[in-house]
C-alpha cells in the first residue's frame, strides 16, 4: 500500500471528472469532498455526478453546486426476489444510459465512490477506455467497489492496512474525504441566536443520525430529556430526519430545553463546530468528519451495518479514548442522560477526547486523491 505525494499545490491543467455513485451521505459526501478538491485545484475543472438521482442526491448536489446526471438503476441486495429480478433486468438500460452520458461528457477520469449506481458507470467507463479509480469509505469494501477494483487504475482506502484482497500495487491510503464546509470558519446560523444571549453558556449537544435520521437514537434522546436535571444548562441541536421531526420537537417543548430541531441541516460544518458533544452513528463518513474536526462524541453504531463496520469504527475510537461507544442494545434514555451530564460536568475529559480524535483525522484526504489522480493522468499520457 502506497501513500500518494500530495506536496504539489500547483494548479493542474483543466480536466473533466465524473463521480459515480452516491445514494446515501456515506457515499455521496466523500464524493462531494473530492469534487470540491478538484475545483480548488483548478476552477476550470468540470465535475459531474452520475447516479440514480434520488431526492437526497438531488438536494445535496444542488446545494454543493454540482450537476447530476441520472441513470435507471436500483439496488439488488436485500430487496426480495421480485425486486431483485426487476433490478437485474434494468441493468442493461442503466449501462446504456451511463455510456451515453460518458460519451457526451468525455471525462478524463471516472471516480467510483460506491453504491449500486456506480457499477454501470464504472463498467461503461472501462468499455469506453476511460481511466477509472475508486474510493472505498468503509473498512470492508462493498460489492460494487470490489468489482470495480478489478479494472480501476487506483484504489483509495479510508483505512490503512485494509486491502480486502485488492491489488496492493493499486492501493493508496488516502483517508476519507471531508467536505470543505467543515473547515470554513463561518458565523453561527440565525436560528442559533438565543434571545437571552446565553448561547455560549449552555452545553451544546448535537444529535445526528445520518442523512435520514436514526429513529432509535431519536427515541432515546426524547426519553433522556425527561431525566436531565439542570435543564437550563443545556442546548440541543437535533437532526431528526423527516419522519420524527414533529414528535421530537414536541419532546423538547415538553421538557423545556433549548433546542434547534430540523429534519436535515444544510450547514453541518457549523453544527459540528458549535457543539460540545456529538451523539451519532459511526459510519465511515461521520467518523471522518468527527476526527477531522477533533470533536468528542458518543457513538451508537447502526447494528445492521454491512460486515458490522460501524461497530469496528466506533470500537477503534473508543479503545483509543477518542469517543465513547454505546451499543444500541444497551441504549436507553436514562443511560444517555447520565452520559451527557457526566461530560458536561467534566470538560477536561472532552478536551482529552478531542485531542485524541484529531490524531485519527485526515483533513487532507480529498487533496490526497486529487493530486494523485493528476499524477495518474500525467503518467498515462
Amino acid at each position: 500500500m502506497l501513500t500518494p505525494d500530495i506536496s504539489s499545490s500547483e494548479q493542474g491543467k483543466a480536466i473533466r471528472i465524473v463521480v459515480a455513485g452516491g445514494g446515501t451521505g456515506g457515499h455521496l459526501f466523500p464524493g462531494i469532498a473530492v469534487a470540491q478538491g478538484f475545483m480548488s485545484k483548478n476552477p476550470g475543472n468540470r465535475v459531474v455526478f452520475i447516479s440514480s438521482g434520488n431526492d437526497f442526491e438531488k438536494s445535496a448536489l444542488s446545494r454543493a453546486g454540482f450537476e447530476l446526471l441520472t441513470i435507471p438503476v436500483s439496488g439488488i441486495k436485500g430487496r426480495g426476489i421480485k425486486n431483485q429480478f426487476g433490478a437485474m433486468m434494468n441493468l442493461p438500460k442503466g449501462l446504456t444510459t451511463a455510456m451515453g452520458h460518458l460519451k457526451r461528457f468525455k471525462p478524463d477520469l471516472v471516480i467510483s465512490v460506491g453504491s449500486y449506481s456506480a457499477g454501470p458507470v464504472a463498467v461503461g467507463a472501462w468499455l469506453l477506455g476511460i481511466k477509472t479509480v475508486l474510493h472505498e469509505q468503509n473498512i470492508l469494501p462493498g460489492i460494487t467497489n470490489r468489482i470495480v477494483s478489478r479494472f480501476a487504475r487506483r484504489i483509495y482506502l479510508s483505512f490503512e492496512g485494509k486491502d480486502a484482497g485488492m491489488n496492493p500495487e493499486k492501493i493508496r491510503f488516502s483517508g476519507n474525504p471531508v467536505r470543505s464546509e467543515f473547515f470554513d470558519d463561518k458565523s453561527v446560523g440565525e436560528d442559533d441566536v438565543q434571545h437571552d444571549g446565553d448561547i455560549e453558556k449552555r452545553f451544546t449537544v448535537l444529535i445526528v443520525g445520518g442523512s435520514q435520521g436514526a429513529h432509535s437514537i431519536n427515541l432515546a434522546v426524547a426519553e433522556a430529556l425527561t431525566h436531565i436535571r439542570e435543564k437550563d444548562r443545556f442546548r440541543f441541536v437535533h437532526q431528526t430526519g423527516k419522519n420524527d421531526e414533529v414528535k421530537i420537537r414536541e419532546a423538547y417543548e415538553n421538557a423545556g430545553i433549548k433546542n434547534v430541531v430540523r429534519p436535515f441541516f444544510d450547514d453541518m460544518g457549523n453544527r459540528y463546530r458549535n457543539a460540545d458533544l456529538l451523539i451519532c452513528r459511526s459510519g465511515a463518513t461521520t467518523v471522518a468528519e468527527i476526527t477531522a474536526m477533533g470533536k468528542a462524541s458518543i457513538l451508537i453504531p447502526y447494528p445492521f451495518a454491512a460486515d458490522n463496520h460501524q461497530v469496528l469504527n466506533a470500537q477503534a475510537l473508543d479503545d483509543a479514548g477518542a469517543a465513547e461507544m454505546v451499543l444500541e442494545q444497551h441504549l436507553n434514555g436514562s443511560l444517555l442522560a447520565r452520559r451527557i451530564e457526566h461530560y458536561a460536568a467534566h470538560p477536561e475529559i472532552l478536551v482529552d477526547m478531542e485531542n485524541v480524535a484529531r490524531k485519527f483525522g485526515r483533513p487532507d484526504a480529498a487533496m490526497f486523491i486529487v493530486n494523485d489522480c493528476y499524477q495518474l493522468l500525467e503518467t498515462c499520457h
